[in-house]
This record gives structure tokens, sequence and C-alpha cells, in this order.
């Protein structure tokens, strides 16, 4: 399970992804904003949680 947060509207989610993160895609539960995983300006994982 990991966290994550929105670039758009900064608020933080839970994520528990299924393989691997390459190509993932979450939509915001807040903002609806639709934003990478990990994207090359850096990722959006604040931590892991367990």
């Amino acid at each position: 399970m990991l966290l994550l947060k929105c670039p758009k509207c900064k608020h933080e989610m839970k994520y528990n992804p299924s393989g691997e993160l390459k190509g993932k895609k979450k939509r915001c539960v807040y903002c609806g904003f639709s934003f990478s995983i990990l994207t090359k300006e850096g990722n959006n994982i604040v931590r892991e949680l367990k």
C-alpha cells in the first residue's frame, strides 16, 4: 500500500498497486486529476504504508 500525493491539489491518498508501477496512472479522488505514478520529473509516492 502506497501513499500518493496529487500534483495538482496536493491531497494524499492510498493506492494498492498490482504489478509493477511503470506506466500506471491514478485519478485523484478529490479533484479528478489523472496523473502517472512515476514520471520523468519525479515520483508522486510519499511513502509506503504497511
